[in-house]
């Protein structure tokens, strides 16, 4: 058992979830404006649609050995997602379908050896082959909320949210607009979570799910807490300081890739326990 089944099985339960949500949709939705600032939701599904050809481009690389572009070049991935956008929702929906089970086929043909093998995105870094099913979930969740038809941020699985949200405040480093974020449980307040040294920016506060949809830019964060740089959880587990009615920063962009330092075998399972 490893991190390779685990993430096969919520592709698939996320894979439905998001044709159950596209069948339902008519020519006229998908000519609407989705979530995404100049995209229909007819461009989001295209562009998921192509996601999956894409990252069976990356699986054939590390499958063969032989360099095979996630994408042939920026023009060609927008390219691609333009010429698809206006096409009836019976036809994106079979799209979306075929693409899906052509990805979940390459993962089935991966020899176990080919998932150390390293791929890289458009930007940098290189990651191991086993992280791409992780990047395509990542695709099918939040575009999924992108389309504005039901599914949103307040939807996202558990798991799926624990594994993003750790990535990401991976993936942005120092880079990230915040110096420290504490991840509270919703329930019960229990802290579920605690980064630091991440920037220069304050402190921030939040459920996990509220921390990661910020991080990705789906909402401003209007419902964090935040307190003044540096500041940790005291010994009650508070975060001392609060700022009444504080924003926080703008959120950075959302990861392309993979953050750096993944191992090369694919672990039991991931992230791994803190």
């Amino acid at each position: 058992m490893s991190v390779i089944d685990e993430i096969e099985r919520e592709l698939a339960d996320a894979t439905e979830r998001l044709l159950a949500t596209a069948a339902r949709l008519t020519d006229e939705d998908l000519r609407a404006p989705s979530l995404l600032p100049g995209w229909t939701r007819g461009h989001v599904l295209t562009h998921v649609a192509r996601n999956a050809d894409s990252c069976v481009n990356l699986l054939t690389w590390a499958r063969t050995g032989v360099r095979t572009p996630q994408y042939p070049s920026a023009a060609a991935r927008a390219a691609g997602i333009e010429a698809g956008a206006a096409r009836p929702a019976g036809e994106q929906v079979a799209d979306l379908r075929d693409s899906a089970e052509r990805f979940a086929a390459a993962v089935k043909g991966m020899p176990a050896a080919a998932w150390a093998a390293p791929v890289s995105a458009m930007t940098p870094p290189e990651h191991p082959a086993w992280y791409v099913p992780v990047r395509r979930l990542r695709e099918i969740e939040v575009h999924h909320a992108d389309l504005g038809a039901g599914y949103g941020w307040a939807d996202w699985p558990e798991t799926y949210v624990r594994r993003e949200l750790h990535d990401t405040l991976r993936w942005l480093g120092g880079t990230c607009p915040v110096g420290v974020v504490v991840a509270r449980e919703p329930e019960t307040g229990v802290i579920a979570g605690v980064w630091t040294d991440l920037g220069d920016g304050p402190s921030v506060e939040g459920s996990p799910r509220e921390l990661l949809a910020w991080l990705a830019g789906r909402t401003t964060g209007e419902r964090l807490r935040l307190a003044p740089a540096g500041t940790l959880p005291g010994e009650d587990g508070a975060l001392p300081g609060q700022v009444p009615d504080g924003s926080p920063p703008a959120a950075p962009p959302w990861p392309k890739s993979a953050p750096e330092g993944l191992p090369a075998e694919p672990p039991a399972t991931w992230p791994p326990a803190r």
